[in-house]
């Protein structure tokens, strides 16, 4: 479950793009078809700075799981997105941080008391800035790349667009971009991003290795 905003990186393929507006997205994420969890996207974005905010709550027998909250700040420079700070906090679970320092372009990380720095890859984001890295994106591509930072280590993921599909939601129905992944372990992802709403994304599937299907699919999107 950790895993599936990963799956939402971002993918060069759409025009030049402005900075989407204030937003906020409620989705239902379904595994195997039973729901577990209701999660908010909520973005902030003002004067070159943004804010992304991500709660989960699960649903039913997952309710004892408890709630989720991961932050992500950083700024927009020359239509490119830099996370400057990111934070996981998960009931039952020490919180994991990141920090990205572009000048000395270095990355620190912490994790159950464990703080260490490294390199800072060109190109990195966390794993809630490449949602909003997605309407960044300039010029056109038929594949993208991003090294994703949690806290906890590094992940390289990408993405390959496969092109425009219509696709219906409980939130309406979209003319989307379908960007696909195909992982060394089997791991497949699909997603959908709303082409008429600054590309947000509306639906997503992911299928493990062992055939088990998450499903996360927009039920409201405000304003």
């Amino acid at each position: 479950m950790r895993n599936l905003f990963l799956l939402l990186i971002s993918f060069a393929g759409l025009v030049r793009a402005e900075a989407p507006p204030n937003i906020e997205l409620t989705f239902s994420l379904t595994r195997n078809g039973s729901h577990m969890a209701e999660v908010t996207e909520k973005l902030e974005y003002s004067g070159g700075n943004y804010q992304l905010t991500e709660i989960w709550k699960g649903k039913g027998l997952y309710a004892l799981m408890g709630q989720a909250r991961r932050v992500s700040r950083g700024t927009i420079e020359r239509d490119t997105l830099r996370p400057r700070e990111f934070v996981d906090e998960r009931s039952g679970r020490d919180t994991a941080r990141a920090w990205f320092d572009w000048k000395a372009k270095t990355l620190t990380m912490q994790y159950k008391g464990n703080k260490a720095s490294e390199p800072l890859p060109p190109n990195a984001q966390d794993r809630l800035s490449f949602l909003f890295a997605l309407s960044l994106v300039p010029g056109k591509a038929d594949t993208v790349s991003y090294t994703i930072a949690d806290g906890k280590g590094l992940s390289r993921h990408t993405y390959k667009i496969q092109g425009s599909e219509r696709v219906k939601t409980p939130a309406g129905e979209f003319d989307a971009v379908k960007a696909t992944r195909q992982g060394e372990d089997r791991e497949r992802a699909e997603l959908w991003l709303a082409s008429a709403r600054n590309h947000i994304p509306v639906r997503l599937l992911v299928v493990e290795k062992d055939g088990t299907r998450y499903e996360q699919v927009a039920i409201r999107i405000s304003p």
